[in-house]
């Protein structure tokens, strides 16, 4: 049967499809070798496509991360989920530090150890983004008809023919091009300029910056099976353990605050006022506060993800498709199930990814309750969690949850399953109605019973 355009092609049905023979591989192109673009790339040579990454940054394997820009991970289940389904969950979680709950840090350094689930079971998985890339590169790398080229900078797309240009003066055609190049995406700059795209973008007015407190003589000098959290009201701090057991500290301040700490002396009195336990941890505090950058926390919206107008089609995924703030411990998560949706929706469309594309825009319902969630979640972090109405809050959730089967938080639900997460909100809402109905229901049937017995009491009239 001929094809009828980008996409398109034969394919020998078989009894088991994974992965699935085709009579003609498509060619097809992603922008951006990060975290979502090689996992993608796995995903799709699986299926028996040839794959073209083209990076703009150096190979990563030949150089460390750059400095102040590594922000640690927090894997969850989602992430899990996708890494799985690829037989790349063991190798990826043997270098990832469980963590079992929060430790949350009050300014008179006592401590406070919230579990993320009532029976402790769960955990979040710390591993360091740069060794994640890595990993996700070589098993890229691994899969037959996979291609990577470095220092490939993205200067024009033309997405009616998919002729790409880069910084070299290079030029390629592509007939399917899917951009994977994070929250400042140069495929999504091209998109933004067709008519009908929709763009936004918000920021918050607070800035991320990294630290570290190091190990010492070999050793972790907090507990690694937690991540930490210094609540402050406006501003928060969090730490990380890594494999070297050292921790990876991130601020997120306002940006007038991280402003006002312009000397050394300011450096040291703010956090021996503000952060007195994690002050004596740090001995490289203030190079390390001068040195490293201030990254910038934003929340993108784009609809829609994919121009199919020509003889190309183009698509975004990942961050360049909805960047989100990371204080739900989901970007990296959301993006790889993007990759399990979007081989999904190839599934269903037969590999005709202009069909398949259109599909996966039923993914936008998930990510704009994630994004929200996640902005929600900064206030909780930073400010919530460090309060006994809080901790009372969470303490009743855990008695639900080994009292009713089937009642799960509204955290288990975004970190511990792969329910979607525009499904979430709809059940915490059902279980609150349903045991906000059961509680009602025994106090009537309480009062009820007292109500029968005070007349059982009363004696008969003559």
């Amino acid at each position: 049967m001929a094809g009828h355009g980008p996409g398109h092609h034969r394919r020998v049905r078989v009894d088991n499809p994974r992965p699935p023979p085709y009579e003609e591989e498509m060619e097809v192109t992603i922008v951006g070798a990060g975290l979502v673009g090689c996992l993608l790339a796995c995903y799709l040579a699986r299926r028996g496509h040839h794959v073209t990454l083209y990076e703009r940054r150096p190979d990563p394997r030949d150089r460390g991360p750059d400095r102040g820009r590594s922000i640690n991970l927090a894997i969850s289940q989602r992430g899990i989920d996708a890494l799985r389904r690829l037989g790349l969950d063991g190798k990826v979680l043997h270098a990832a530090l469980p963590m079992a709950g929060r430790m949350m840090h009050a300014p008179d350094g006592a401590l406070t150890f919230q579990p993320y689930s009532a029976d402790r079971s769960h955990a979040i998985n710390s591993i360091g983004r740069a060794d994640l890339n890595r990993e996700l590169l070589e098993a890229a790398t691994a899969q037959p008809g996979v291609e990577v080229r470095f220092g490939c900078r993205l200067t024009g797309l033309d997405e009616r023919t998919g002729r790409l240009r880069f910084e070299s003066g290079e030029e390629v055609d592509a007939g399917v091009v899917i951009g994977a190049d994070g929250a400042y995406s140069a495929v999504r700059a091209r998109l933004q300029q067709l008519p009908g795209v929709s763009f936004s973008q918000e920021y918050l007015d607070y800035g991320y910056k990294e630290l570290t407190i190091p190990a010492r003589n070999g050793e972790f000098v907090m507990d690694p099976g937690a991540l930490h959290i210094w609540p402050r009201g406006r501003s928060m701090m969090i730490a990380l353990p890594n494999p070297d057991r050292s921790f990876t500290c991130t601020l997120f301040w306002p940006h007038d605050t991280l402003a006002a700490l312009d000397t050394p002396q300011r450096i040291r009195a703010y956090f021996a006022e503000h952060y007195p336990d994690a002050f004596g941890l740090m001995p490289g505090l203030v190079p390390d506060y001068q040195g490293n950058p201030v990254g910038h926390l934003v929340t993108m919206r784009c609809s829609p993800w994919h121009a199919g107008v020509g003889n190309a089609v183009v698509g975004l995924v990942g961050d360049a498709a909805h960047a989100i703030v990371p204080f739900y411990g989901q970007g990296a998560n959301c993006g790889f199930e993007d990759c399990v949706e979007l081989d999904r929706c190839l599934d269903e469309a037969g590999d005709d990814f202009p069909r398949a594309l259109e599909l996966f825009e039923r993914r936008k319902a998930d990510t704009d309750v994630i994004a929200r969630l996640a902005l929600d979640n900064f206030v909780e972090m930073r400010d919530k969690v460090g309060s006994r109405l809080f901790l009372a809050g969470k303490r009743l959730e855990h008695a639900l949850e080994r009292a009713l089967p089937g009642y799960v938080s509204r955290y288990e639900l975004v970190s511990f399953s792969t329910t979607p997460y525009s499904q979430v909100e709809r059940r915490v809402t059902w279980q609150r109605r349903a045991v906000v109905a059961a509680g009602a229901a025994l106090v009537a049937l309480a009062f009820a019973a007292r109500r029968g017995r005070g007349l059982a009491r009363t004696p008969e009239a003559d």
